[in-house]
């Protein structure tokens, strides 16, 4: 059954400035901010779906033809980090899209599927500061992996595929009615907490401790500033394409892809909102300071 929302609206759970207090619900619950999450990676995954979104603004969603991220999600390759070792696993086994588009994870609460998707609702909430998720609510904790080095190492992302994804994440959001100025922080958050290689520990959640959070390893990933490279390396077995090539140093490398090499929604149809820049100007140091910024 699908949730009956207000027909254009910003979705406050994902931002918790003290002046973005709208909410696409009349009540700001736990439940409410599940459905928020809901919605917004569900399209993310699948695309335009949700007749609550504005349909103007075209959202391929990640598995389409169009990223070529599809792959990593239907077992085809071995690209999932199974216990350190690189494992085919389908994340398709949940009855694939049709689950999606009645606003659930799949069509069971067993299949990777399910697993997969519930970690994206909580692992966003919590990245994005929704004020009502915690365990035991609704909108539980999250409770995956907190190194996103570790879960994405063996797919081996590069700086296209990384940009496809956080270009859905915005044009997934604006098509909920989030504002511009917010999705610019949220794209700042996502290129500066993991599209970039080398990428110094921290910790990804409030509490966790600080690991690896580069998802883009490729050599055409901008260097993070104060690169560790050499813990990608180790943490890969001793040989990982973390390591920076000759030419400029890792530190200036990063501060000439922090105001250039940021991803930019290219689906906008005409007459939808203007297109949004993703994450130009707005990179954290690091995702704890972001979220002691947003919580």
């Amino acid at each position: 059954m699908k949730p009956a929302l207000i027909a254009t609206v910003a979705i406050g759970c994902l931002i918790a400035f003290a002046d973005y207090t709208e909410a696409v619900f009349k009540n700001i619950t736990a439940e409410n901010q599940l459905t928020l999450l809901t919605l917004l990676v569900n399209t993310v995954v699948i695309g335009n779906y949700s007749p609550a979104a504005n349909q103007s603004v075209h959202v391929p969603g990640i598995l389409s033809s169009s990223g070529g991220l599809a792959k990593y999600f239907t077992g085809a390759d071995k690209t999932t980090n199974r216990n350190g070792i690189a494992t085919a696993v389908n994340f398709l086994d949940g009855g694939g899209a049709p689950p999606l588009i009645n606003n659930t994870a799949a069509n069971d609460t067993k299949s990777n599927q399910y697993i997969l998707l519930t970690h994206l609702y909580t692992g966003f909430g919590a990245l994005l500061g929704c004020s009502a998720q915690k365990a035991g609510s609704a909108f539980g904790a999250y409770e995956g992996v907190t190194s996103m080095f570790e879960v994405h190492k063996f797919m081996g992302l590069n700086k296209t595929e990384m940009d496809f994804f956080i270009t859905q994440v915005a044009l997934a959001a604006q098509s909920f009615g989030v504002a511009s100025a917010d999705i610019t922080v949220v794209g700042g958050l996502l290129n500066s907490a993991f599209n970039q290689k080398c990428l110094p520990a921290a910790p990804l959640v409030a509490g966790a401790p600080a690991e690896l959070q580069s998802i883009c390893i490729a050599d055409s990933c901008p260097t993070a500033a104060n690169a560790s490279c050499a813990a990608y390396t180790s943490a890969s077995g001793g040989s990982n394409s973390t390591t920076p090539t000759a030419g400029p140093s890792a530190s200036t490398t990063a501060s000439a892809s922090a105001g250039a090499s940021a991803a930019t929604p290219t689906g906008t149809k005409p007459g939808a909102a203007g297109m949004l820049k993703v994450g130009a100007g707005v990179f954290v140091p690091a995702v704890a300071f972001v979220l002691a910024a947003l919580m």
